[in-house]
């Protein structure tokens, strides 16, 4: 057991955010159940905080966690970041006054600078969680344009304290085997501190097959005007940005013309006018597109009726680092994957459970042998797929190697 061991959680995004809810409280939950006595600093968007405001305050009240939120300054550009890395010290300092923390537990980018801080004037633990390559990848996210002199500015200052609190880390995180290889090779790394490599996890209860109700899905079928020989192919998430959506379009187009009744559903929750229009542009039937909307409780069922799922992720240096949440949650649902190579351990992964195909090269020629395959036939067995999902996903593994590293951090 932890002894009570206190320790501040700090993230820049917001609990109120779903990835709050997804990557972040469970997490914690089955931490505090190892007797951590924990306190969530986070910086929440306005609107969705006092919509779900008392959504958090119910998941973290039956546990041993402090929930601390502050608001989260959306402009001017740069000067607001400051502003919140001014915040969240003023605030981490007071919790350390008050309650003398053990360690400081911090996602990447602002988090990691005031987690750096505290371990330097306070002297506490700092675990690094390296969820992304954050510098790099806002400039491959087209976030950062460094012809500007601002945000190289910006970009040079990150880099730099990147390297200082990986060298400062009593205990470093990663997201997949490709990133701790990377992460490996820095020179700031000390080779004496733990690593561990934790996925995204996927909520194994919730994304279940099983508990898919037939009745539910048929009545869903009816309303979307799905029929029974229709070959659904879903995309579950935002578009846009990292999210390849023309290159996803016209893959799309290949398949309908080599499968008619293949139609596209997006479970998006917003810009269905972008996925819409990039339809029209690569000539798919307007009808052949469906788009929705849903909260994380719905998401399962309307996922239940795709044969197929797809996401292209854009394929650069700072997507190494990245497990999209999304992977998990599909391969739960027992659904093959049709994604590209380049991104995390995503390729490892399909290719080891036999779970989908990868695609090499986003150009006609290769979408139409991926087509073809699929015409074929696809050998996936659904009962593989979520076994991988639960092998390489599960929230249970990723609490288990949290607390390990807790321990070995704190306890030793």
């Amino acid at each position: 057991m932890a002894n009570g061991k206190k320790i501040l959680f700090i993230s820049y995004d917001g609990m109120t955010d779903p990835l709050g809810q997804s990557q972040v409280i469970p997490y914690l939950q089955g931490l505090s159940k190892h007797g951590y006595k924990i306190f969530l600093l986070s910086c929440e968007k306005q609107q969705v905080f006092l919509q779900n405001k008392a959504v958090i305050e119910n998941l973290v009240k039956p546990f041993d966690i402090t929930w601390v939120p502050i608001a989260y300054t959306k402009n001017p550009p740069v000067l607001s970041t400051l502003i919140d890395i001014i915040k969240l010290r003023k605030e981490g300092k007071k919790i350390h006054k008050q309650y003398t923390i053990d360690m400081v537990h911090t996602r990447p980018g602002v988090p990691a600078l005031v987690g750096l801080w505290m371990k330097q004037k306070f002297g506490v633990k700092f675990l690094n969680d390296i969820r992304e390559f954050y510098a790099d990848s806002r400039v491959d996210g087209k976030m950062w344009n460094l012809k500007n002199p601002v945000f190289k500015t910006v970009y040079n200052f990150f880099k730099q304290k990147e390297a200082v609190a990986v060298a400062a880390s009593d205990g470093i995180v990663c997201l997949t085997y490709a990133a701790e290889k990377i992460i490996n090779e820095w020179p700031e790394y000390k080779k004496n501190i733990p690593m561990e490599v934790i996925p995204c996890s996927a909520d194994l209860e919730l994304f279940n097959p099983d508990k898919v109700q037939e009745a539910e899905k048929q009545a869903l079928k009816v309303e979307l005007g799905i029929n029974e020989n229709d070959v659904i192919v879903s995309y579950l998430g935002s578009i846009g940005g990292w999210y390849l959506t023309d290159e996803m379009l016209e893959f799309c187009k290949v398949l309908s013309d080599k499968i008619p009744a293949a139609k596209f559903l997006f479970i998006s929750p917003h810009r269905h006018d972008e996925i819409i229009a990039a339809a029209v542009k690569h000539n798919i039937n307007a009808g052949k597109i469906i788009t929705r909307k849903a909260n994380r409780q719905q998401v399962p069922l309307l996922l239940s009726l795709s044969q197929f799922s797809i996401f292209f992720i854009k394929p650069c240096y700072s997507k190494q680092s990245s497990s999209p949440t999304k992977h998990g949650e599909i391969m739960a649902m027992g659904i093959p994957l049709i994604t590209n190579s380049g991104v995390g351990d995503v390729q490892t992964i399909v290719e080891q459970y036999h779970s989908g195909i990868v695609i090499h090269q986003f150009n006609r020629q290769e979408y139409i042998i991926v087509a073809e395959k699929i015409v074929a036939g696809l050998n996936c067995d659904t009962a593989e797929i979520r076994r991988g999902a639960k092998e390489f996903y599960s929230l249970a593994s990723a609490i288990e190697k949290y607390n390990r590293i807790y321990d070995s951090i704190l306890l030793h």
